[in-house]
């Protein structure tokens, strides 16, 4: 006895293998469906060029936490052009909802060769915009432009032991009009239309250097352990927030119990994931505001603790 798992679906990165085929398998998918031969025998398959696929969810990165980001789109303009395709259902204005998967869309390219094909992902995602919500772009930037990645070094436990993605992160929203008077910083770019590379300078408002999700500071870099989270934690407040809005499914604490940085407080439940939220502070917890079974919205304070004197 064999037991034998198929997916016997077309996966979710079938784009890549259209890209470099020039098949279309959701067309060839119905087809046969339909109870047609295909067309085409796998001698018939040739390979052109790389292509290179990018999830963006709806996850703040920063710290590497990765944390849902649910809420309203206000925002999405996705990139265009020779070699880029979007695969997505959502538009501004549309909500990413805490209780469903929170894929945004499926950035795609194409390119000769791996190289090309990067260059091709790191603009494509620097001009695509997704305002409201937080996205994972900082981190695809950030991995893209990794030399570990550029030169095939990186494994599936990569992110985990090197990407630093420390102060990165955040939710973006709509440019603010810019005042005329205000100082203007010169950019140099290279952008790409119809297949073809020009050099272009724009003049940006200081106030305006990081706008959006396409943008990003993360730096791929050994990670520091601890160090900064137990610093963070020393420093707080005691007034204990839920970072995205979800539901509350556990309840860790009880009012007058001790509690040190780090300890978990609560679990909160958002798109399909279970998140601890912990004491910032070491001391006594001096008001539970919440109950399993609650729902709590981004910034929600759900725990009170009353810190230990120095």
């Amino acid at each position: 006895f064999y037991y034998l798992e198929m997916n016997t679906r077309l996966q979710v990165e079938h784009p890549v293998s259209e890209l470099v085929t020039g098949l279309d398998l959701v067309e060839l998918q119905l087809r046969v469906a339909a109870g047609e031969e295909l067309p085409i025998t796998q001698d018939d398959v040739r390979i052109d060029g790389h292509a290179i696929e990018v999830r963006i969810n709806c996850e703040d990165v920063a710290e590497g936490k990765f944390l849902p980001s649910p809420g309203p789109i206000t925002a999405l303009r996705p990139a265009s052009g020779f070699g880029v395709r979007w695969d997505g259902g959502y538009e501004s204005g549309d909500e990413i909802s805490q209780y469903y998967d929170n894929l945004a869309g499926k950035l795609c390219v194409w390119g000769r060769n791996r190289e090309v094909a990067i260059e091709r992902m790191i603009r494509a995602l620097e001009e695509t915009v997704i305002e409201g919500v937080a996205t994972t772009i900082p981190a695809d930037l950030a991995i893209l432009r990794h030399e570990d990645f550029r030169s095939l070094r990186h494994s599936t436990k990569w992110v985990e032991d090197t990407l630093d993605l420390t102060g990165v992160g955040g939710i973006t929203g709509a440019l603010t009009e810019a005042d005329d008077s205000e100082p203007k910083v010169k950019r140099d770019l290279d952008v790409e239309v119809n297949g073809k590379r020009f050099a272009v300078s724009v003049f940006v408002p200081e106030s305006q250097l990081v706008v959006s999700s396409g943008g990003g500071g993360a730096k791929a870099r050994p990670k520091r352990r601890g160090g900064a989270a137990a610093g963070a934690a020393a420093a707080g407040s005691g007034s204990i927030a839920v970072p995205m809005q979800g539901t509350i499914i556990k309840v860790e604490v009880a009012e007058g119990q001790t509690v040190s940085p780090g300890d978990t407080l609560v679990v909160l439940e958002a798109m399909k994931m279970e998140n601890p939220v912990t004491s910032d502070v070491a001391g006594t917890v001096k008001e539970v505001k919440v109950e399993a079974g609650a729902s709590v919205t981004a910034g929600q304070i759900v725990v009170v603790i009353e810190p230990d004197e120095d």
